[in-house]
């Protein structure tokens, strides 16, 4: 592994105008990371990651890097672009360890953060380095949200987010497991115990549903629902998946790996929505895919599947007549997901789409004063870089808000100092975020 990842370093050519840098939705300094990286300063680089994203061990493993980083390395346009996501793991999972947060002093104001996954996590951290009280109320019993129960362990262990909740809890961040706000505990209960600012970023956990005659079944599932706890699902020797996203790739994968023997794939388009990537390895896993197909009914045998005519314009047409049932002894449906409506359902002044996504501005306040949001629960279903780099901003926007909120108490706030996750050496304490 390390000889693979050096020789890949050594093939960057420390382009002037970094097209890599360009096409990462986070704007990672990667031609600066490989340079430090093959002259002896592992620290140095590692701390760019973390520095420009708090996730950076996760979306080593699970960003979509083909259409990022790797498939802009101008290396790609003739040949074999430089496996980025392989330097930027082996580097993040080496430094990581090594992080010794320098923290702000304690402003004594506490914020929420309701929900642990990416977009909570990014902002607890960049919170609590900057001297904030921050509680994380989790309505599981692990952190991790989408990162832990919507991501296969074959894709991204979760032992990474074991490291990052002891990285968390050593920061001073508090974690409140099996706690869902809109239950026991409301947000006007959080306002009232003197919590400054809210943040909701509760994902996307509510399955889409196709509407068709035979979806209450008992041989009938939703992606995210198995993908949370694939070991309580029997789904017998044979799987039909109707939807063709990357999660689609992660439930048929998955259940060949639960023991199911056939797995189908099946697409309303001429092609899959997931990443060129995934839909690979799925091939190679053993899973069969059906293009061009609108489910019709689900029955206790199968489900019937009408042809679908595709045209230029991305519009699609049932052909009569073509109906056919294909064989399976259970169905996962995977069409995406919206998200559960508990908090804004019991909380006045939080304003929802027609999708039921949390409206906010461009610095995820949202209509409420002192609740922000960000992540899948405003953006919909998204990638887990996506989730960072918008919560970044949000996290300024409360950090912010959160100052000004002092001030008109009269709250006198410690002065400034450097707020960082820093390595062992000294002079790698630079400022984080």
């Amino acid at each position: 592994m390390a000889i693979h990842v050096i020789n890949e370093a050594r093939r960057c050519l420390n382009c002037k105008k970094p097209m890599c840098r360009t096409g990462c939705p986070i704007n990672t300094p990667i031609p600066d990371m490989i340079h430090a990286f093959i002259t002896g300063g592992i620290n140095d680089a590692g701390h760019m990651l973390f520095e420009n994203n708090p996730l950076s061990l996760v979306c080593s493993l699970v960003c979509n890097h083909e259409n990022q980083c790797e498939g802009h390395c101008v290396l790609a346009r003739k040949g074999a672009g430089i496996h980025i996501s392989s330097i930027e793991n082996y580097i993040s999972d080496n430094y990581f360890d090594k992080l010794k947060p320098v923290l702000a002093p304690r402003k004594n104001i506490r914020c929420a953060i309701i929900g642990s996954g990416p977009a909570g996590i990014t902002i607890a951290i960049i919170l609590a380095t900057r001297g904030y009280d921050v509680t994380i109320f989790e309505s599981r019993d692990q952190i991790g949200g989408v990162l832990r129960y919507g991501i296969p362990e074959f894709r991204l262990p979760k032992t990474i987010l074991d490291r990052y909740k002891k990285l968390m809890t050593s920061i001073g961040i508090r974690i409140r497991p099996n706690t869902s706000i809109g239950a026991a505990i409301g947000v006007d209960d959080l306002f009232r115990d003197e919590y400054r600012s809210i943040f909701i970023g509760t994902g996307v956990w509510k399955p889409n549903t196709l509407g068709i005659k035979g979806e209450s079944l008992g041989n009938v599932h939703y992606a995210i629902n198995y993908l949370s706890n694939p070991d309580s699902y029997t789904l017998g020797n044979s799987l039909n998946v109707i939807g063709a996203g990357n999660a689609a790739m992660d439930v048929a994968r998955t259940a060949l790996r639960k023991g199911v023997r056939q797995v189908t794939v099946f697409s309303r388009a001429d092609t899959v929505a997931a990443s060129q990537h995934e839909m690979e390895y799925a091939l190679m896993d053993g899973v069969s895919f059906e293009y061009c197909k609108a489910p019709v009914e689900i029955t206790d045998e199968g489900v019937i599947f009408s042809d679908v005519s595709c045209g230029e314009d991305g519009s699609f047409q049932e052909i009569p007549g073509t109906e056919k049932l294909y064989p399976a002894d259970s169905t996962i449906i995977s069409i995406s997901q919206g998200p559960r409506d508990r908090i804004v359902s019991t909380t006045y002044g939080i304003e929802v789409n027609e999708r039921g996504l949390i409206i906010t501005d461009a610095n995820g306040h949202t209509t409420r004063r002192g609740v922000f949001a960000s992540g899948d629960v405003v953006k919909g279903a998204k990638t887990v870089v996506e989730a960072v780099r918008y919560s970044k901003q949000v996290a300024d926007a409360m950090d912010t808000f959160m100052r000004e909120d002092a001030a008109l108490r009269g709250q006198q706030l410690p002065p400034d100092t450097v707020a960082n996750l820093s390595a062992d050496a000294p002079e790698a304490m630079e400022e984080l975020l």
